[in-house]
């Protein structure tokens, strides 16, 4: 739990407009705040956002871990995998995978990039782009049909774990609108 609690703290320092709708005091979207606007079509992101996202979707579908290696590398800065300094950042999602090539880290990242998004921070210098939207609501103000997409994701455990914590604390990604690709991290 303090590791998710630190995962929460670590992208809003990072990334202050992650996490940027109201907030309860222990870090969770604040129901009580007006709802982010869920976005679904590729055409709602600005060009090279876009390409970012076509990018990690592809090297998801290959298969191959290695093939966000690159991807990373081609970053200003490496986009964030872990809380502190994991090592090798694909070293550290193949030992996060239940498989040992990480074909379900893959399977996380094409899962949560072809689902519903948040933009945060939205006209400042911190927008950010932020899958899936979950990471950006409350979990008590999910709909029936927004829970049937969240245990796409995860499962009715999961969620009774993070009902618990107070907030969605599985994978999240971030890009920004100009189209770096600033994290892939869980919050446990």
């Amino acid at each position: 739990m303090l590791k998710q609690l630190l995962a929460g703290l670590l992208v809003g320092a990072l990334w202050p407009a992650a996490g940027a709708f109201a907030q309860a005091e222990n870090g969770a979207p604040s129901v009580d705040a007006p709802l982010p606007t869920i976005l679904r079509a590729e055409t709602e992101l600005p060009e090279p956002a876009q390409e970012k996202r076509r990018k990690l979707i592809e090297a998801a579908r290959s298969g191959d871990l290695e093939r966000l290696r690159a991807l990373m590398n081609a970053e200003p800065a490496p986009p964030a995998v872990a809380i502190g300094d994991p090592g090798d950042p694909i070293e550290y999602l193949k030992a996060l995978s239940a498989d040992a090539e990480g074909r379900e880290i893959l399977a996380i990242l094409l899962e949560l990039l072809e689902g519903g998004f948040v933009l945060v921070g939205e006209g400042t210098d911190e927008a950010l782009y932020v899958w899936p939207y979950f990471a950006e609501f409350p979990l008590e103000a999910l709909s029936s049909e927004q829970l049937v997409e969240l245990f796409t994701l995860l499962t009715a455990a999961d969620y009774d774990d993070m009902k618990a914590y107070g907030t969605y604390t599985f994978f999240r990604v971030g890009i920004t609108p100009d189209g770096r690709w600033l994290f892939f991290l869980a919050g446990d």
